[in-house]
This record gives structure tokens, sequence and C-alpha cells, in this order.
């Protein structure tokens, strides 16, 4: 008796359907998809935080300001007009980072990489509590962080171009690989405020590392800064979006004043003193505000309205302390800052610890729907909890969240500068291994660059989703290992690149060895 075909068989053979240039993309997507569904109902509708409660409260009450994005805001206010809810944006989150995860692994595979050991570090990302948590987050920092990854690799693939000689080649797929650049670039810009410097700070690396398409990079950039300055500058304020208090601007410059003074009191002069001592006495600025590690420690302590009034002296004492001991100014920013440059963490006692968002929302919505809350009577109240549709899933992906950090693992699933530093040596082994290619390498690091460096210039406290967005990156840097492999004699070497251009280009490349192998055979033979 024949048996009907079984499913699996069924299943192989539409498999095997599938272009085989299009079999990785979808079995990363599928997979990550799946994972992050399953912390989707762990959290559902979402993971939220302070400032979470703050961007429903401020859309659902006509309460728009720009010290948030707008952006983000604008999609938070879609989710609720459309729904009622907040689980559609969450749910778009996962579908993204999904999508963008299988698009990081096409680009590794521009360069050569496997697709076993991509797929396995976008699977990693998907899997571990930090990363794969991160993106049900009702936070702009969610969608910030799956634009860092859009650019990364987006720019992966036009270093693999590079590397094949094709900088000069001016087709369809090199517009789009702009376009999703670009799109890369406005949502590090949108999605989180003065994070263009990211851009700004990557700019250079791009230029040394894409030869050919230097006018190109330069020109999205310069759209990119535009774009952001006229929103921030002109359509938003006339459109009625307010600015926030003046004091939220500048608080970095009052809390560089405050460790300034706490570590040199004797350079500050007597008109100085007398500006300050008009906003908090002076042992208070010295003292508790002197705290390098969180500036809310400095806001807390300050008379806001008083600073508010008395700002434009105040900024000019912070220029005279610039121009007189620079060193205090860079020790409280690379102090303030130490997240994003510092394996370890500083001292729990000044919050200079990790500072990791609970996966726990409390009823009173963090204060905000106290008695007399902002949020006490809001309508959204109910939709803003916690409902999860299957009780031991989020019973588990609360113990997998509360055991990652343990103190002892924060540097490694927490902590992004571990990762930055594991992307820069990842690529520098590459990169001396190939020395060929060497120079289009050093795109592959510039936008883990560019965000450390605006994590420096510009950060409040030591909050680990300020640089979650670099962990995303450097899993999916480590892959890279895999161009290390020799091939034996008479061996090709696997996962061939994909031209990924234009039908001619790709006849014609279609044989060709991986970009970082090029020039390898040679040397071996001889």
């Amino acid at each position: 008796m024949t048996g009907r075909p079984g499913v699996g068989a069924a299943l192989r053979r539409q498999w095997l359907r599938v272009p085989e240039r299009l079999r990785l993309p979808l079995a990363v997507y599928a997979a990550c998809q799946t994972v992050y569904l399953l912390w989707w109902l762990a959290f559902f509708p979402g993971l939220m935080s302070y400032d979470s409660i703050t961007y429903v409260w401020q859309v659902s009450t006509d309460n728009w300001t720009s010290d948030h994005s707008i952006l983000y805001d604008s999609l938070l206010w879609l989710s609720l007009q459309t729904t009622g809810d907040v689980w559609p944006l969450t749910l778009l989150q996962t579908v993204a980072v999904s999508g963008v995860l299988a698009y990081t692994c096409v680009a590794l595979r521009d360069l050569g990489v496997r697709g076993r050991w991509s797929g396995a570090a976008a699977l990693a990302v998907a899997a571990l509590p930090s990363t794969g948590s991160f993106t049900e987050f009702v936070w702009k920092d969610a969608a910030f962080g799956i634009s860092m990854l859009l650019a990364f690799a987006a720019t992966t693939r036009l270093v693999a171009r590079r590397m094949r000689g094709q900088q000069s080649l001016r087709d369809r797929w090199f517009y789009v690989q702009l376009a999703l650049l670009q799109a890369g670039f406005t949502g590090i810009a949108l999605f989180r405020t003065s994070s263009v410097t990211v851009v700004v700070a990557a700019l250079p690396l791009l230029l040394v590392a894409l030869r050919g398409m230097r006018l190109w990079i330069t020109g999205l950039a310069a759209l990119t800064a535009a774009l952001y300055l006229v929103l921030n500058y002109a359509v938003y304020p006339g459109v009625g979006i307010a600015r926030p208090d003046v004091t939220s601007y500048y608080a970095l410059n009052y809390a560089d004043i405050a460790v300034a003074y706490g570590t040199s009191p004797g350079s500050f002069t007597a008109a100085d003193k007398a500006v300050m001592a008009q906003v908090a006495p002076l042992s208070v600025w010295g003292g508790r505000a002197a705290n390098c590690w969180d500036v809310d420690w400095t806001m807390n302590a300050l008379d806001r309205k008083a600073a508010a009034r008395l700002n434009s002296q105040l900024v000019q004492v912070w220029w005279r302390v610039l121009d007189r001991t620079p060193q205090t100014v860079a020790q409280a920013r690379l102090c303030r800052s130490q997240i994003a440059w510092g394996i370890w963490p500083g001292p729990a006692k000044l919050e200079g610890n990790t500072l990791i968002a609970s996966p726990d929302i409390p009823r009173n919505l963090f204060g905000q729907a106290s008695a007399h809350g902002r949020m006490a009577d809001s309508r959204y109240r109910p939709v803003l909890q916690s409902r999860p549709p299957v009780q031991r899933l989020h019973s588990l992906g609360r113990w997998l969240y509360q055991i990652s950090t343990t103190s002892q693992l924060q540097w490694l699933v927490w902590r992004g500068a571990f990762w930055c530093y594991a992307s820069y040596a990842t690529v520098a082994w590459v990169a001396l291994r190939r020395r060929q290619v060497a120079r289009p390498m050093v795109g592959m690091v510039a936008i883990v660059f560019g965000m450390q460096m605006s994590v420096i210039i510009a950060i409040t406290a030591a909050l680990a989703r300020y640089m979650l967005p670099a962990m995303l990156i450097g899993l999916m840097t480590l892959p890279l290992l895999d161009l290390l492999r020799r091939p034996g004699p008479g061996e090709h070497p696997a996962g061939a690149a994909w031209p990924g251009s234009s039908a001619v280009a790709e006849a014609r490349l279609a044989p060709a060895k991986p970009a970082l192998c090029v020039g390898e055979a040679e040397g071996e033979a001889r």
C-alpha cells in the first residue's frame, strides 16, 4: 500500500523551489521572527518604562514635545488611534528587526561569510534576553537600534561592492543599497534626540572605506543632517510641537559645572560662584550635584526655575570652566558615558552601575497613574498593563530576563562597550589577514564607532539601552571570523558571494570567489 507523501517531504519540495539566493534570508527571517514572537507573547503587549508612559501621555493628551522622538511618538499615536493598544507597534518592531537581521546575513554573504555562521549570530541576537527583549519595549531606542543595524548592513553591502571593484558601477542595485543606507541614517537621526552625531562621527570612516562612492555617502550624510535640523528647528515648532524646558537642553552643561566645582573649586571666580549660588548653595554644587555618573543627581539638587532664568549666565560659566580646566569637563563626560567605553560598571551607590530596565510594569505605571497623577484617569491605562496570553511563557521570559542581569554577566549581556571592542578586534583581525581589502573593511566599524562617540558626547546616565544597538551589531560582526578560513588544495571556498547587482554584472561575477578571497588562490599556488 502506497502511503501519502509525508509533510516533511512536501515542505522540502516547496523549499527547493525557492531561488537559492533567497533561502538564507527567508530561513533567518522565519527563525528570528519565531523567537521574537515568543518574547512578544511573553511580555504582551510590550515592555515599558517611565519614558514609555510619558510617550503615551504626550500623544494622547496633545502634549507633544521634541524632547522625545516625534517620529516614534507618531508611530505610537497611530497604534493607539487604530487599535487603542500598543501591541501593533511592538509587533511591528519584531517584524522589522527580523527582516533587518535577514538582510544583514545577506550582506555578510556578499563578503563570503557562510550562512550557517551569520544565521547562528542572528538567532543569538533574537534569543539573548537583552537583545531579544529590546524590541518588545515601547521605546524610541528599539527603533533606533533597528535603524543602526540597517545602516550597518547597507554599509556592509557597499563595502562588498567596493571589494569587488564595482564602486563605479551605477545600477539599480547600487541605488537600492543607498536608499536603505539613507533609511538607516534617517532612523538614527530621528528616533533618538541629538543622535545625528552618530552619522557625523561615522562619516570619516565611511569615506575612507568607500572610495568611488564618497560623493554619494557625503550627500546622504548631509541630507540626514539637513532633515534633522529642518524638522527640529522649523517643522516641529511650526506645527505646534513644544520644545522642552531650557534646563533639559543644558542639563549636561550644569552637570559639567558641578563636577568641575567638586573637583577644582579654587578655579572658580567670585562672579562664577555668585551665579551658581542663585541656583543652589555652593555646598550642593560641590556635593551631591557633583556626581559625574548621573545627571539626575545634579538636576534634582538645583532650583530648575532659577536655572532657567539664569541659563545664559550658567552657560557662560560653563564656557569659562571649559577654557580654564578642560580636563574637568572631559572627566565629567567620560565618567557619565562610561557605559559607552567601560567594560565594567561604576559604583552602584552613585548610579554608576549598569542601569537595566525592569521587566515588570507596576500598577501605578511608574508613579504616573497614582492618585492625581497625569495618567490616573487615562483611558489607555488598562492597555498599559502586562497581559500575556500564556502565563507560563511570561514566567519563563521574566526568569530569563532576570537571570541575565546577574552582575557577573552584565559586561557580556548588557553592556555595549564590550561589543564595540569585539567589533573593532574582529574587523582588525580579518583586515590584517586580508590586507588587500583592509581599507574597505574600515567601513564595517563606522556605525559602531559613530555611536560610541555620540554617546560619549551626550548621555545622562549609565543606561544599558543607550548601547544595546552596539551589541546587535557586535554579534553580527563575529561571523566575519569565518573569512579567516583557508581553503585546502582544490577546494572551492564555501559561501560564494552573491553579486546582487544587475543581470549582466551577476553573470560576470557569479563564478568569482568571495570578495575577501580574491588573490588568495594565487598566493597558495606560488
